[in-house]
């Protein structure tokens, strides 16, 4: 099969879907990805399964080595992509970008036929992941990633995944306190249920309820000491730092909820309420587990070793090249960065020049000339030809660095507002106490063990156990609706946050234009479907960005194999295609090619077009808004104060006016630190900052801002410092996001007023010295649901209402 590769928006023809990627072309048909093009080769050569398995590999153990791999040999790297390994087995997790269909599942699930030293793959498709076992007899972290490149699967590496300290490791000590603290209250509500009936006289005598009260004794100790401990460890903190939070009153009710319990156990005066205890500290762990619960797929904190790759190309003394971790880079080693890779320290060019992508740091989108001898700085993206270049500082001292060097790093932003339950706390806790007091003093002139009895059923009736669930369950909720609507948040305790928003600061390139969808029309004669051939031909053995989105504007014109290509980086290129000869490129290289064309002043960027000699007309390609960005952009600027920040030169400027406050809000030209010191400016005047960027130049921004909205097309890539992070399309909900987390802090007050009702209901019963077992055991619980049910229904209700319910 002639195989060829170019962008379109066609549809894979094995599989239906839309090809919105690199799409490969056999037989002159597209294919979404390289699973699909080895399916269909093994559907249409109508032989043996497995032979034609194998055959894709050409030979089990024939592995097509690259240098670039030679880093994996080394065991301090290679172990680090490991999670488990004895004498006989590895096992290792390896991100696999590409996956895209059950195409890729199936293919990437049949490398043990591919390599006989694999025993077991498998896919973690939503994720996308691949999990290997292998022998370490015959096979190596090395020869898997080199097989899974061979078949079209590259895993992708970052600097990120050699930190030890990063290597996650799921935390199962709330699931297990959860769980002991489930397993006791289950339990001891059966051992208390006689008590229940039988009032002062247990049916099943005075033996069998002293053995039931040691046994709820002994079930609700561990859950005293290890599920409880989160809280009381909480309040004790907060007590020696001079503060109350709303886990003080939650303590107060546990201690005296068991030491009550424990006493009317072993003084054989009563049953105790440990199944209230055990409840209590169950619920309050469900509310703490909803709370913890987040989208752990995405990435909303990493640093600059996320964006790294986790290996560069060096040249040895013998001018052989090899791959090495770049944690192994030192000063004066010569390194080779190729098309479209990161340059990962800061080093001098030794090419004669190279063309330098510094978008993800900068916001400019034109890539920059670097000559010999100039400084090219990590985190740049080598654009065309590769450069030869010398390192010049140490990975951590390059200037990508600096944006995490920025002490708004070393800030948790979380610790800067206090939530709403915590500031009523103290007052809850003072009120709770005093009628505690007072009560205890009244029944003291009449009954002495009954004014001990009053005191300690106070806190234990008004224990916020409701309050402190209203604000998880509410706003898990949010998190929820907001999740089937594209939008992600790193936690439920960022929506108070949103919610206090005053102003807003956007970035432009990647925010509010989609660089992925960027307008391009042709401006002037009208092309044959033979010219419109020889374009899409072009442009698609040109490496410029430019090339591309020519390209996707032709969707359904099919690729040809050139006769002649050349090109030089980010002017233009000519090619031969069936005698045709073609020039596609910037006014300036077609004047040096002898065409005198006067460059056109339009919004956007023009590449002209000559095909025979004839001036065809040139590409006007323009930023795209976002679709429905400028509905939100108009209604947003009547609410809020709101500015933009562009490392863009002004070019858009009178594009961009009309959407903001006033021109002055419109900066360009902004480097990541200018813009961090302007989030700083605006909060100095106490105001409340929502930063919305989208690339690694505004992790600063959005670390500083209180709250950080991170846009991104791919949510599974590189979102640095943020808060929230939006699908492209969700943009465009953003108006609708900020009331609806208003409206969630309205539905906590509203949780907060019932559950006080419940509380001054149960004051009732404790304060005239009622307090059972049996209204212990339905008030706690039914407070509880009651809560959780309310929360759930009201936001719900409020989210269809604003139109972000997905489902009926």
């Amino acid at each position: 099969m002639n195989e060829a590769k170019a962008i379109t928006a066609e549809k894979c023809v094995h599989c239906g879907d839309d090809c919105d990627r690199m799409v490969i072309y056999a037989d002159n048909q597209p294919f979404c990805c390289e699973g699909c093009l080895s399916v269909y080769k093994v559907l249409n050569n109508g032989s043996d399964e497995q032979c034609d398995i194998i055959s894709l590999q050409k030979g089990k153990n024939k592995i097509s080595k690259r240098a670039r791999f030679d880093y994996l040999e080394e065991f301090s790297v290679s172990d680090k992509l490991v999670e488990f390994r004895n004498d006989e087995l590895t096992q290792a997790r390896l991100n696999i970008p590409n996956i895209h269909c059950t195409s890729c599942v199936w293919l990437l699930e049949q490398l043990p036929d591919l390599n006989q030293g694999i025993v077991e793959s498998r896919v973690n498709f939503m994720k996308k992941e691949l999990q290997v076992t292998f022998k370490n007899d015959s096979s190596s972290v090395r020869d898997v990633v080199e097989l899974l490149t061979n078949i079209g699967y590259e895993p992708n590496f970052a600097l990120q995944n050699l930190d030890s300290d990063q290597k996650g490791k799921s935390d199962y000590s709330l699931l297990l306190k959860l769980g002991l603290a489930g397993f006791a209250f289950g339990n001891i509500m059966l051992f208390s249920f006689p008590a229940y009936l039988s009032g002062d006289e247990s049916i099943l005598g005075i033996e069998f309820s002293v053995l039931f009260g040691l046994l709820n004794i002994a079930l609700s100790t561990p859950v005293l000491i290890y599920s409880a401990s989160d809280y009381l460890k909480s309040a004790w903190a907060s007590i020696l730092q001079k503060g109350i939070n709303l886990d003080v009153p939650i303590s107060i009710g546990i201690i005296a909820l068991f030491a009550r319990s424990t006493y009317e156990v072993l003084s054989n005066t009563g049953p105790g309420y440990f199944d209230s205890f055990t409840g209590l500290i169950f619920f309050l762990l469900i509310g703490k587990w909803v709370q913890r619960k987040t989208f752990a797929q995405l990435s909303f904190d990493n640093d600059y070793k996320s964006y790294l790759p986790i290996s560069v190309l060096i040249r040895k003394e013998s001018g052989e090249e090899s791959s090495t971790s770049i944690e192994n880079l030192s000063i004066g080693q010569e390194i080779i960065v190729r098309n479209q890779e990161l340059i990962p320290v800061d080093s001098l060019m030794q090419s004669e020049e190279a063309f330098i992508d510094y978008s993800f740091l900068t916001g400019e989108s034109e890539p920059q000339k670097i000559k010999k001898g100039e400084i090219a700085y990590a985190g740049g993206k080598i654009v065309g030809q590769k450069a030869d270049l010398i390192v010049y500082k140490e990975v951590d001292q390059s200037h990508l660095t600096e944006l995490w060097n920025n002490t708004a790093f070393e800030e948790d932003k979380d610790n800067r507002v206090t939530t709403f339950a915590d500031r009523i706390s103290p007052y809850f806790t003072a009120v709770v106490l005093s009628i505690a007091v007072i009560s205890a003093g009244i029944w003291s002139f009449y009954d002495t063990s009954t004014a001990i009895s009053v005191f300690t059923a106070v806190l234990i009736i008004a224990c916020p156990c409701a309050l402190a669930l209203s604000t998880p369950f509410t706003l898990n909720a949010v998190s929820n609706i907001l999740g089937q609507n594209g939008i992600y948040l790193k936690s439920t305790t960022v929506v108070e946050r949103l919610a206090k928003t005053d102003t807003i600061v956007f970035d432009k390139t990647g925010t509010i234009t989609n660089s992925k969808s960027s307008k391009v029309n042709f401006i002037g004669d009208e092309l044959t479907g033979n010219e419109q051939t020889l374009v899409k031909s072009i442009c698609a053995n040109s490496s410029n960005p430019l090339s591309d989105k020519i390209s996707e504007s032709y969707p359904f014109i099919l690729a040809k194999k050139l006769d002649d290509f050349s090109e030089q980086i980010n002017r233009g290129g000519s090619a031969t295609l069936n005698g045709d000869n073609i020039l596609l490129g910037t006014a300036d290289y077609l004047a040096t090619e002898g065409y005198d064309i006067e460059s056109t002043k339009a919004f956007g960027t023009s590449v002209y077009l000559v095909i025979n000699g004839q001036i065809k007309g040139y590409y006007l390609i323009e930023s795209s808004i976002r679709t429905g960005v400028e509905s939100v952009l108009n209604q947003l600027k009547d609410q809020f104060k709101t500015y933009l920040l562009s490392g863009d030169d002004k070019k858009h400027f009178e594009l961009f006016k009309s959407y903001f406050n006033s021109e002055q809000g419109l900066l360009f030209h902004q480097d990541p630190q200018e813009k961090l010191d302007f989030i700083q400016g605006l909060q100095s005047e106490n105001h409340h900052v929502c930063m919305v960027g989208d690339g690694i130049n505004d992790a600063g921004a959005l670390q500083q801002a209180d709250f950080g909205i991170a846009v991104n097309d791919d949510i599974n890539s590189f979102s640095p410092a943020c808060d929230a992070i939006f699908e492209g399309e969700s943009l465009s909900k953003l108006t609708t996001v900020f009331d609806f987390s208003s409206k969630a802090i309205k539905v906590i007050i509203a949780s907060f007023i019932i559950s006080l009702l419940y509380n001054i209901t149960g004051l009732g019963f404790a304060v005239s010295g009622q307090l059972t077992p049996l209204v212990a055991a339905i008030l706690m619980p039914l407070s509880s649901v009651t809560i959780m049910i309310f929360t759930y229904s009201v936001t719900t209700l409020v989210a269809k209402r604003k139109g972000l319910m997905l489902w009926k």
